[in-house]
């Protein structure tokens, strides 16, 4: 039986997956953003999914991995972070979150597909982005990206990256490196949802009619 070059390393009854999940600061705060395409093997399950969870008044995480397990963490982790609000007063910080996950993520490495990227504003260090890899690595990081379409836009963030970005550069670039992304991963696809994180607010959008297509032959 043939294998795809995709599927090859799968286990018995594992299926692939993909995404692309993108968090960029700027000047206040932080834009995340994803793809919306839940893929089974070659398979779209669903079109639209939303890959961006809200764990806190101003955390998000970006989800990439097994749908089912990272919903699941993230209802964790928001359960978590309502106690802590309840038992210490303050809001949650943006560390507490990331490493709360990170902690679920290594003592269930054998059994979960999850890699996470966790972002958002605290009082403590404003603007802050973790990036959690399969395994449970935890890293404070400038920006972040994870997912299967990643590696088509590591060279497009590494050139445009810059500290100190508006709102608006920071979401344009978050969503021109997505369209990209979506353009080459087949398991990447849908609509671009993005939110932008500040102390003042959330400001969520999503975008159908992507910047970027692929090239036509």
């Amino acid at each position: 039986m043939m294998h795809s070059a995709e599927s090859q390393n799968l286990k018995d009854g594992e299926v692939s997956t993909g995404t692309t999940i993108i968090a960029i600061p700027f000047q206040g705060g932080v834009v995340v953003g994803a793809d919306s395409r839940t893929s089974t093997g070659s398979y779209v399950a669903v079109r639209t999914s939303d890959k961006i969870a809200c764990l806190s008044d101003h955390i998000y995480a970006c989800r990439s991995g097994s749908a089912a397990d990272t919903q699941a963490l993230t209802d964790y982790i928001r359960y978590y972070l309502q106690q802590l609000k309840i038992e210490t007063g303050r809001p949650a910080r943006v560390k507490s979150a990331a490493h709360l996950l990170q902690k679920l993520v290594y003592q269930n490495k054998d059994n979960l597909s999850a890699g996470m990227i966790v972002a958002g504003w605290d009082p403590v260090e404003g603007p802050a982005i973790y990036s959690i890899a399969l395994g449970g690595t935890c890293l404070k990081v400038p920006f972040a990206f994870s997912g299967s379409g990643s590696l088509y836009i590591t060279g497009l963030l590494d050139s445009e990256f810059r500290e100190n970005m508006s709102k608006e550069e920071a979401r344009a670039l978050v969503k021109k490196a997505l369209a990209h992304a979506m353009a080459r991963d087949g398991s990447s696809g849908g609509i671009i949802r993005t939110v932008a994180i500040t102390a003042e607010g959330n400001d969520r959008d999503y975008t159908s009619e992507l910047p970027y297509g692929p090239v036509s032959y």
